[in-house]
């Protein structure tokens, strides 16, 4: 038998824990690609590695593919000088969107966004050191032992649980939790869109938190228009702006939650929304504008 030659029960028992792979190293990288890259990586150790005696091979297929994904947070952390949450002219930088048409999850994003992984949550996690990143996703979203995590970022269980405590504080008062109605969410949305097309800055303030936060991020060629934006007054009149793009505005579902993708009439993508709506009201907006990302993104199911 050919020694490069993966026997196929090998292949299978990989495969069994491939989304679940991609769902841990997505929620650290915030990136589509690089998750698909740390997956390959821990196939190529996995291929390369007698495991045998592996009584718990998820368990050890995850802290692989979490290894790959630190090396990766810190070799990010070396290379620019500004705040990890930082984009363009040090503005925030918001990560890859998974998304789907309004309604309906494939299997494929249910296990990517379980625990509802918004958008917004993920722009705060990139405010996250490497390891604070590490110990909050494999703790707080897929309950690994502290004592599992803390030799994988060379810590004590005590100082990872105190990692992971001070990135659970941040992102809870950064990234407020959705309403699970998803309907209510979509009603919501629509009403600012609708608002937003009628230039009513009263109904647009109205279903807007008072403290409502928007991130746009264009990108490194369109950096001026990285911006941040807060109170309902400043983002209501921002959306008065957009208004003539609404009719473009196609409903989607953005990291689980409602939102929308903007496509112009000649059929090139403008933006991405994702919307996180609590209790009726929508309190952060995020915006991808960047010509890059948009259009490597996959929207053939919102082509008219």
């Amino acid at each position: 038998m050919d020694e490069n030659v993966v026997p196929a029960g090998r292949t299978a028992l990989f495969e069994e824990h491939r989304a679940h792979l991609r769902a841990v190293a997505y929620r650290m990288l915030g990136s589509l690609a690089e998750a698909e890259d740390a997956v390959q990586e821990a196939w190529l150790r996995y291929d390369r590695t007698d495991t045998n005696e592996v009584s718990n091979l998820g368990g050890w297929l995850t802290t692989v593919v979490s290894r790959i994904c630190l090396n990766l947070l810190r070799s990010r952390a070396q290379r620019r000088e500004e705040p990890l949450d930082a984009g363009p002219s040090g503005e925030p930088r918001i990560p890859d969107p998974v998304i789907g048409p309004a309604g309906v999850v494939d299997p494929e994003q249910e296990v990517m966004l379980a625990d509802s992984v918004g958008l917004a949550l993920m722009v705060v996690m990139e405010s996250l050191s490497p390891a604070e990143r590490v110990a909050f996703v494999l703790h707080d979203m897929f309950a690994v032992p502290f004592e599992e995590i803390a030799p994988l970022i060379e810590k004590t269980a005590a100082a990872t649980r105190q990692l992971a405590s001070r990135a659970r504080r941040r992102v809870q008062g950064q990234a407020p939790a959705p309403d699970k109605d998803l309907s209510r969410q979509r009603e919501a949305v629509d009403a600012f869109f609708a608002a937003a097309r009628n230039g009513d800055l009263d109904a647009l303030v109205a279903v807007l938190d008072p403290n409502v936060v928007l991130r746009s991020d264009g990108g490194a060629l369109r950096a001026r228009h990285s911006v941040v934006f807060a109170g309902a007054a400043t983002v209501a009149g921002q959306a008065v702006l957009w208004g003539k793009l609404s009719p473009f505005a196609r409903p989607a579902l953005i990291n689980g939650t409602a939102g929308a993708v903007v496509i112009g009439p000649n059929g090139k993508p403008l933006s991405v929304m994702a919307f996180t709506v609590v209790a009726g009201a929508i309190a952060t907006i995020e915006v991808l504008t960047d010509p890059e990302r948009l259009n490597a993104l996959d929207l053939s199911l919102f082509d008219a």
